[in-house]
């Protein structure tokens, strides 16, 4: 396969920054306190119920007080949430429903989608989350580590790297309902000019996973002369979008062929402890449970530095402060965890089986200097900005409502 030519001269700090080809980014958000996500939705809604079981000083102690929020803060719903607005301090209400998050990378987990609970949850992100969205999570810069530098998820995000380093979250779209492709403005004409047919913003994702490179500065992405370079691209990272974001394009949940696909082979005991790799027999051990075939490269699998499937596993298994909210969870081993497990595993392989194909894509044959004389950079400061919501309301706090 085709690679892209470097220019003669061209080092990687010619490439053009992604920061620049879609403008608008969000930080990380920020939960201020752990008991408010968690792996299954049971343990959220027993926090919950332990939460507003309790008073005064207990409530106060068991929330978890930041700078940010406090049982006595004031604060709106989050868009496209119908949760309560009174000060915690007085909640004695249900359990908001929880939604799917992305927690870390490829760990999909449930959230309390209560503005009270979270210390900055990045409101902008939550108004175009939805139907057709995608959210390109860039990871924090870690010299030498493997892995992609951009992930893609259609779950809202948190957007940390597993190094704890800063990312950036670039949603695919500035408005809902798919409107308004967040790319540079007059990027998708030039690419259209350049290939010979119309790209749309998938198309740009689809390349941009492929393609994108880490660097100190952030995500640097190449723009090739070549049309057969940019299809060959383009084809790979459509295959690569719909896994990492569990078949969210096509619509099929991503499998290993027959013979391939992971198995439990020893039941995963109540409370496992250790997470090990056993390459002979391609096996995941949890303690004495085992889960096979696992290909290497699934164990192997890094995201800033980290090994994915280690990440998972510490993530629920890791001991929790006694008396804690983070304490209430689970008695033994979810089975529905073993069955997301079989899932990452199958993510992680088909991902893996791809990566060295996905380096390739190294190099760029048109510069920044191409971009900006076809007046593509610099973006616009509009293009850096949310774009406006007025065509609804959002409850603020107390109940009153807020016009955006």
């Amino acid at each position: 396969m085709r690679g892209v030519t470097v220019a003669p001269g061209a080092h990687d700090d010619d490439l053009t920054l992604l920061d620049d080809l879609m403008p608008w980014s969000v930080a990380p958000l920020r939960f201020g306190r752990s008991w408010i996500v968690a792996p299954d939705v049971r343990t959220l809604r027993s926090r919950w119920d332990r939460l507003v079981a309790a008073e005064g000083a207990e409530r106060e102690a068991l929330f978890r007080p930041s700078r940010a929020r406090t049982p006595a803060s004031a604060v709106g719903a989050l868009p496209g949430q119908r949760t309560s607005t009174v000060r915690l301090a007085r909640e004695a209400g249900p359990c908001p429903e929880p939604v799917r998050v992305a927690r870390g990378p490829f760990d999909e987990q449930w959230l309390l989608p209560d503005h009270r609970l979270i210390d900055t949850a990045r409101p902008e992100l939550w108004r175009v989350a939805g139907e057709r969205q995608l959210f390109a999570v860039e990871q924090g810069y870690v010299p030498g580590a493997a892995g992609p530098a951009l992930l893609v998820t259609a779950a809202l995000p948190e957007g940390r790297s597993p190094a704890g380093r800063p990312g950036r979250i670039r949603p695919l779209f500035r408005r809902p309902g798919g409107r308004e492709p967040n790319v540079a403005p007059g990027l998708l004409a030039f690419l259209g000019k350049r290939y010979g047919h119309e790209v749309d913003a998938l198309e740009w994702l689809a390349w941009t996973v492929a393609a994108a490179r880490p660097s100190p500065s952030g995500c640097r992405v190449p723009v090739p002369a070549d049309p057969e370079v940019w299809a060959a691209g383009v084809a790979l990272g459509r295959e690569l979008l719909d896994v990492q974001a569990r078949g969210a394009l096509s619509g099929a949940k991503p499998r290993l062929p027959g013979g391939r696909r992971p198995y439990v082979r020893a039941a995963v005991p109540a409370r496992p402890v250790a997470l090990t790799y056993d390459g002979g027999d391609e096996a995941l051990c949890l303690d004495e449970g085992r889960i096979s075939p696992v290909p290497e490269e699934a164990w192997e699998f890094r995201v800033g530095g980290a090994r994915v499937l280690e990440q998972w596993f510490a993530h629920r298994t890791a001991p929790p402060e006694p008396g804690s909210l983070e304490s209430i969870g689970p008695a033994a081993w979810p089975q529905e965890w073993t069955s997301e497990l079989l899932d990452l595993i199958t993510v992680l392989a088909l991902l893996g089986a791809r990566e060295a194909e996905r380096a390739a894509f190294t190099g760029e044959a048109a510069g920044r200097e191409e971009l900006r004389a076809a007046g593509i950079l610099p973006p616009p400061p509009r293009a850096r900005r949310p774009a406006s919501v007025l065509d609804h309301q959002e409850e603020g706090p107390e109940g009153q409502f807020m016009l955006l």
